[in-house]
């Protein structure tokens, strides 16, 4: 996975920088506090597609919620492209879908992502050209005109993107997007994401879906309690450095027992012999993308 950031003359300013930021809730009535966050660093540069993971109640959510501005921190620095994140220079920058977004049932998905561009400010032509433009990259178009009621989860959560995007930001913060989607759902979404990064944009996602992450993200940093695990590119952390695994047509026991002496005249050994398996994500995506006569 290439670890990249896209070419613009913003790519020297991180779309996300935190510097020692803490977050203390109180709980109950003595000033005990809770700590969300533990003096967490990270830095998140622009054009790249950034993993947040962790276990629940790990402040992935809090964390989010302070870049987006809707929490103030305890102590430390927040910026997106270099702004407070409490700015609405910062907030005008930045497009949210939340874990489980409640919309309008009423309204169709066409409505629905007009209602955001006005809030947004858009008006009159360049509205109705960013609602078409956004429909269509989430597959939507077709849908555009039927209510949101009627909507499957993997529609509402395409439409909450479309909805998101409509005001063109430069930051996506996408909070679990793939929550109780299915995977023909899922895989339309990570494609959509990875679309996003072409146009240049940033986006931070959560997820529990850890293949999804692997599959999409150039960087990942996992929390626990508050404090920053682990950061890094994800080519660099999913490589092991002291390991090579070779692919071979399938060998004779003989044929086993001389590669193990080979390898012991060099002062190597043969760890284990496995047959090569297919991820099930691919295998489901490839059966069922197919037409019904084409399956066995």
């Amino acid at each position: 996975m290439p670890d990249s950031t896209a070419s613009s003359p913003f790519a020297a300013v991180p779309a996300i920088e935190l510097r020692g930021l803490i977050k203390d809730f109180p709980i109950g009535l003595r000033g005990v506090k809770l700590r969300a966050v533990d003096r967490l660093d990270l830095r998140i540069e622009a054009g790249q597609v950034f993993g947040l993971l962790g276990p629940n109640g790990s402040g992935k959510s809090t964390t989010i919620k302070i870049i987006l501005g809707l929490l103030e921190a305890t102590a430390g620095t927040a910026t997106v492209f270099g702004a407070p994140s409490g700015d609405i220079a910062a907030r005008c920058q930045v497009g949210y879908l939340p874990e489980s977004p409640y919309f309008y049932r009423h309204l169709t998905g066409r409505e629905l992502v007009a209602f955001y561009a006005r809030i947004c400010g858009l008006r009159g032509p360049t509205l109705a050209d960013r609602v078409a433009d956004v429909l269509s990259l989430v597959a939507m178009t077709d849908a555009a005109d039927r209510r949101v009621g009627t909507y499957s989860k993997g529609m509402l959560q395409r439409i909450g993107l479309a909805q998101a995007l409509v005001h063109d930001p430069r930051l996506v913060i996408l909070d679990e997007p793939t929550a109780g989607v299915d995977p023909v759902g899922a895989a339309a979404i990570s494609e959509i994401i990875l679309q996003l990064k072409a146009r240049g944009k940033t986006v931070l996602i959560t997820s529990h879906l850890l293949g999804q992450i692997e599959d999409i993200c150039d960087r990942v940093a996992i929390l626990e309690r508050g404090r920053l695990l682990l950061e890094g590119a994800m080519r660099d952390l999913v490589r092991r450095s002291d390991r090579q695994a070779l692919v071979v047509e399938t060998l004779s026991a003989d044929e086993l027992v001389e590669l193990r002496a080979w390898l012991a005249t060099r002062g190597r050994t043969l760890e284990s012999v496995e047959q090569p398996r297919e991820r099930l994500d691919r295998i489901f995506l490839e059966r069922v993308s197919r037409a019904p006569e084409e399956r066995p």
